[in-house]
């Protein structure tokens, strides 16, 4: 799988294509005694505690939740936005009361719904347990339940549709809300060693019915109060990392339900509509993408009519209730026959109005779809154990490999949800246990030996990845033979001829040494700004004066080209070079790539071809150096030594672990470098004129202790480059103000953020600014991924290597002009390189590029770069080395003191696990960290469900 496929494919399962629920952590901010006050903000339909803001906030954006507008996608994403749309709704809220299996409810006031939060009975008044007192500690933790437009659409279109989606979201719900109480854990003793679990759990659910831009979109938020009565009747806080690591199993029950629930698909089925292998109705699934390009054109009208308005009030700001008129209004501007006054009917009338002038058919009446039979024993349960295991190895790279049984639970209930079987949920109970048994015994090894471990404990591992990483490392240490390196002088010599002005350094030397040398692997490793280019330049040119040829391969197209154009020597992709040499991947029945070689002779299944041997000549002695190293993967790795094995030639890695890390499973560097005969560590930082950057950038990089760390951030905030927050919103537009600032004086920047979600939402803010100030055209609209708008004039990345348009992944562009036919693209670098893509491209693989995530900025360098909330310990280093001028992160955070815990806890980094011994030893860490059920026997919790029986 190449570097953009794979990482398309992991945005792609990270976005909602069926019913799933989205978690995260909702955190406190209560200093001791409460002495801040909390506020509900609603950020990509997810809702999160802040700092600093007034009780009067907390009713707005409550009001805002049940408004049943809310945008869980693109729009509405600050707090901002939600005050704005607080005029929709009525303050009324549903908790849901799950106490030993069964379910009750009752309604709740906005000032119960506060205190409720706050770990209060909201009808007592008595509070629940102790205060949490950290000031990072968790108090609701949110679940949306989400669908496809598709769902909605159908819903809008028919009334009994929407009252049978209506239906199955309430039978979601309840499945989610038993599914906690059954299965999540409280903490108990000393360091919370103890599991308890729960007899009770309360949970408020939030029911939004359209998306900001007034288009149909239904979903629902679900509160769970980390507030719970555990077995022994006791009110404590839920464990939170059980429940970070169950949603897994969550949000595929909701894929389960959406696909295989007997009455939603009747009652489609009912309606002639069927459900496509995405899990979308495929006869409304056309009509998305109309709706997102309206969504474009109401957000234009939008931008528009506020310039205007502050326009006409100078100096001043719109109020909530002026926005609300505004969104209105853009919704309804440029519709033909839209009413004086807009209420919810007619809301409704004008959507179904647009859908039936887009599909004329949907008018008709259709013939009830047959639905087929699929029957449990017509199932292959051998390929849905592989399936089961391929999706959790799939989603275990950022562990190192490792998985836990409720991983394998989840890729269970996916993998059957997609066969198009039908049948209730108490039905499907034992084939899910059967086939998660399966996979567990058939495709894994265990990490641990203890004869109990608890369910979301990382300790299984597939037996191809266990087995990859034990014959790589031996393989690797097989091919590590020592030689010579070259002599220094000759080097420095070699140096002064390419560039007189420039002195190598002595790690530079010593890397040019070891490349140009004999020794058949070497490893480099080199902060960001240590001149590893320079050094490649030196090495390259040494390497030809020997008459040895030296190739440079990245796990990026656009990082190999780089580099072989900075250094003058020929690059190619890695799998560029790995193709050539006949290896070839695909996507096998279980969803896993699986790699083959052809050898000369063999017919390429791809092409028909015979496949005639490599075009690409590496023989013994010449170099194939991998740039990026760091971003290579296991598998890839793999491959390449067996390039070497052939061919006799040695190999060089060049990259920083501590920087971005392979979409697979990673680990591949660190073999490189334990085995390696020639191990150099570039130390000196040339990237800045500043000295004490440097410095703070190398203890950045990697602070060893806690204590180190903490000196870091300390010293990060002293020195300006941290800014303060006091909400998302604020922090969003700090970015945004930056980029804008940056563009006024021509210079260029880079904006980080922790996910690819947050760097469209400050995208998105950048272009509203630019249409503003008319620097963006909106003449001319291409949709991009995810029906996103595009215009002349906007920042943008292509996403996938096209050799028909030239375009590579991750490059960045300007839209120049937009046709019917095509979208032309000038380079943000260079104003005479032009490209074509088709619109079909571009719908597929091209995004607003303003800001971006840690991969697409990994390699580039910018006079400026800021870095988002919210990143890694390699977001947090890599977006703070980007800027040869100015380097800075922003913060959500009250005080300086709150700003250096944050940094301190971005800067903590997990282990790379290139060994199964230190995939133990990560397992054995994380086991004992994990509660652990109480000695002694327990009377089972009334009314508590029992496991299903396994299939005969």
């Amino acid at each position: 799988m190449t570097e953009e496929t794979a990482e398309h494919q992991r945005e792609k399962e990270g976005k909602s294509k069926c019913t799933q629920a989205l978690f995260e952590c909702a955190r406190s901010v209560r200093a001791k005694k409460r002495a801040q006050t909390e506020v509900l903000s609603v950020r990509g339909g997810v809702a999160r505690w802040k700092r600093g803001q007034s009780a009067q906030g907390v009713k707005q954006a409550v009001h805002y939740a049940f408004g049943g507008v809310c945008d869980a996608t693109l729009t509405a994403k600050t707090a901002d936005g939600a005050l704005a749309a607080a005029g929709y709704a009525n303050a009324v809220m549903t908790r849901y009361i799950v106490e030993n299996g069964a379910i009750r409810d009752d309604l709740l006031t906005r000032s119960q719904l506060t205190d409720w939060v706050d770990g209060v009975d909201p009808l007592t008044g008595e509070r629940r347990g102790r205060d949490l007192e950290s000031p990072v500690a968790d108090l609701v933790l949110d679940a949306t339940i989400n669908a496809p437009k598709s769902f909605s659409i159908a819903a809008m279109l028919d009334p009994e549709l929407n009252s049978a989606y209506e239906d199955l979201q309430d039978r979601v719900r309840d499945r989610i809300i038993h599914l906690w109480q059954e299965e999540l854990n409280a903490r108990r003793g000393k360091g919370g060693c103890i599991r308890e679990d729960l007899a009770r759990i309360e949970v408020v659910e939030l029911r939004h019915e359209r998306s900001r831009s007034l288009d149909p979109h239904k979903h629902r938020h679900l509160w769970l109060n980390v507030k719970v009565k555990g077995g022994d009747r006791r009110w404590s806080n839920v464990d939170t990392r059980v429940a970070l690591r169950f949603q897994n199993v969550v949000n595929a029950e909701g894929d389960l339900a959406a696909r295989t629930d007997p009455a939603w698909i009747a009652a489609l089925a009912a309606k002639g509509f069927t459900l496509n292998p995405d899990g979308e109705i495929a006869q409304l699934h056309h009509l998305v993408r109309l709706m997102s390009k309206r969504s474009a054109q109401i957000e234009g009208n939008r931008i528009a009519r506020i310039a205007w308005w502050k326009e006409q009030h100078p100096g001043q700001e719109p109020s909530p209730d002026v926005l609300n008129q505004i969104d209105r209004w853009a919704w309804a501007a440029n519709r033909p026959n839209k009413p004086g006054h807009l209420d919810e009917e007619d809301w409704a009338a004008l959507v179904r109005h647009e859908l039936l002038v887009a599909d004329p058919r949907l008018d008709h009446e259709r013939a009830s779809a047959d639905l087929g039979k699929v029957a449990v024993g017509d199932l292959d349960l051998e390929l849905l154990a592989a399936k089961a295991i391929v999706d959790a190895d799939m989603r275990s790279t950022g562990t190192g490999g490792r998985f836990s049984v409720i991983d394998v639970r989840a890729g269970a209930i996916r993998a059957i949800a997609a066969t198009g079987l039908i049948a209730e949920r108490d039905e499907l109970a034992p084939l899910v246990e059967k086939v998660a048994a399966d996979a567990t015994r058939v495709h894994t090894v265990t990490l641990l030996s203890e004869p109990t471990v608890p369910n979301h404990i990382k300790h299984l591992m597939a037996t191809n990845t266990a087995t990859l990483k034990a014959t790589l490392a031996h393989r690797i240490d097989a091919l590590s033979t020592t030689g010579t390196t070259m002599n220094p002088d000759e080097v420095r010599r070699i140096a002064h001829v390419i560039e007189p002005e420039r002195t190598l350094d002595a790690s530079q030397v010593d890397g040019a040494r070891a490349i140009a040398g004999t020794s058949r692997t070497v490893a480099i490793s080199g902060a960001a700004g240590t001149g590893k280019t320079t050094m490649l330049k030196v090495a390259g040119a040494a390497l030809r004066r020997q008459g040895r040829n030296m190739m440079i391969v990245a796990p990026t197209k656009k990082a190999s080209a780089v580099a072989g154009r900075e250094t003058q020597s020929d690059s190619s992709s890695l799998h560029q070079l790995l193709h050539d040499y006949g290896w070839r991947w695909r996507t096998g029945d279980a969803g896993a790539t699986s790699w083959t070689r052809l050898s000369p002779g063999d017919t390429d299944p791809a092409t028909a071809r015979t496949y005639a041997g490599p075009r690409i000549r590496m023989r013994p002695g010449d170099r194939i150096v991998v740039d990026e190293a760091g971003m290579l993967d296991l598998e890839a790795a793999s491959a390449l030594v067996d390039v070497l094995e052939r061919t006799g030639a040695g190999v060089a890695l060049v990259g920083d672990e501590r920087q971005a890390l392979p979409v697979g499973h990673s680990g591949a560097m660190a073999l490189f470098w334990r085995a390696a005969a020639d191990q150099v560590e570039l130390s000196t930082i040339h990237r800045y004129s500043d000295p004490s950057w440097a410095d703070l950038s190398l203890r950045l990089r990697e602070p060893r202790t806690q204590e180190v760390a903490a000196g870091v951030a300390d010293e990060l905030v002293r020195t300006g480059h941290v800014v303060l927050t006091s909400n998302d919103a604020a922090a969003q537009q700090a970015m945004v103000d930056g980029w804008i600032d940056a563009s006024r004086r021509g210079q260029t920047i880079a904006l980080v953020t922790a996910t690819h979600a947050e760097a469209q939402a400050v995208s998105e803010i950048i272009q509203a600014r630019r249409m503003e100030s008319g620097a963006v055209s909106t003449d001319g609209c291409v949709l991009g991924q995810e029906g996103q708008a595009i215009f002349v004039g906007d920042v943008v990345q292509t996403r996938r290597n096209d050799g028909h348009s030239d375009v590579q992944n991750r490059q960045s562009w300007i839209v120049k002009k937009i046709t019917s036919e095509r979208v032309v693209l000038v380079s943000a670098f260079d104003s005479s390189d032009l490209r074509n893509i088709s619109h079909d491209y571009a719908g597929s693989h091209l995004h607003l590029g303003y800001a971006t995530t840690v991969y697409g900025v990994q390699g580039e360098t910018t006079e400026l770069s800021i870095v988002g909330p919210g990143v890694d310990a390699a977001g947090l280093y890599v977006g703070l080395t980007r800027g040869k001028q100015s380097n800075s992160v922003i913060l959500v955070a009250p005080t300086e003191a709150s700003a250096k815990s944050q940094l301190t806890e971005m800067m903590q980094r997990g282990s790379i696990e290139e060994t199964l011994q230190a995939s133990r030893r990560a397992a054995r860490v994380e086991f004992n960290r994990a509660a652990q059920a109480s000695p002694g026997p327990r009377a089972p919790v009334p009314g508590a469900m029992v496991g299903p029986a396994p299939l005969p």
